[in-house]
């Protein structure tokens, strides 16, 4: 039996931006595009109907803008279980720091490219988080080395360390696995791993500690 695809709504009130992403989207063999939202009422609209697994949306649209249709869906214990990736072109810290209270899966910056775009997917879909790099080297640089280790720092290994501070540079998986000669496969355990000593729920809190531990320069 052929595996189940991710179903996904794209929410944008451009439509050469709907188009784009539908078209990168769809040439995947585990996802597909399941209805497209010009504005934000619609966007909560399609996901109450629809139930799509993934939402796709823009920060700044008509009507409603995109923070507060993730609020809005992620806060109704009624509502559908989506998970939420905002999809914007302003690299703004408020806008970074509200979607990531309100518990999305992902905050992507347009001009990231097609391949983050569909790894932000396959993560949400296995409960991890996925920030553009740039976005997530701005926000864990602010935080300030402490001297002493987080739990569980003291039991990873080298390699481990080593791929800590790649993570906390926002780098990706296969972009971790090309710059230290490793298959995908064996960062993705590697990081399982530091996120299991670490105690922490994805690779957000890994860069974090790398960044409050002086680890990470």
């Amino acid at each position: 039996m052929a595996e189940q695809r991710t179903r996904i709504l794209v929410a944008d009130d451009q439509r050469d931006v709907r188009s784009g992403f539908r078209l990168v989207l769809d040439a995947q063999p585990d996802m597909v595009v399941v209805g497209e939202a010009a504005d934000g009422v619609a966007a909560i609209g399609l996901a109450r109907h629809l139930r799509p697994d993934v939402l796709l949306v823009d920060v700044r649209m008509p009507r409603l803008d995109g923070l507060e249709v993730a609020r809005r869906l992620m806060s109704a214990g009624d509502g559908p279980e989506v998970r939420v990736i905002v999809v914007t072109t302003f690299n703004l810290d408020e806008y970074v720091t509200q979607a990531l209270a309100y518990g999305v899966s992902g905050f992507l910056l347009k001009r990231s490219g097609p391949t983050l775009l569909v790894e932000s997917v396959r993560a949400a879909m296995s409960g991890d988080v996925l920030l553009s790099p740039e976005v997530t080297v701005r926000l864990l640089r602010r935080l300030k080395a402490t001297p002493a280790a987080e739990p569980g720092g003291n039991r990873l290994t080298e390699r481990e360390v080593e791929i800590a501070c790649q993570i906390a540079q926002g780098k990706t998986n296969p972009e971790i696995a090309r710059e230290l000669h490793l298959s995908a496969g064996t960062v993705k355990t590697h990081a399982a791993n530091i996120q299991a000593k670490l105690q922490v729920r994805n690779r957000v809190g890994i860069a974090a500690w790398a960044w409050q531990t002086g680890v990470a320069r």
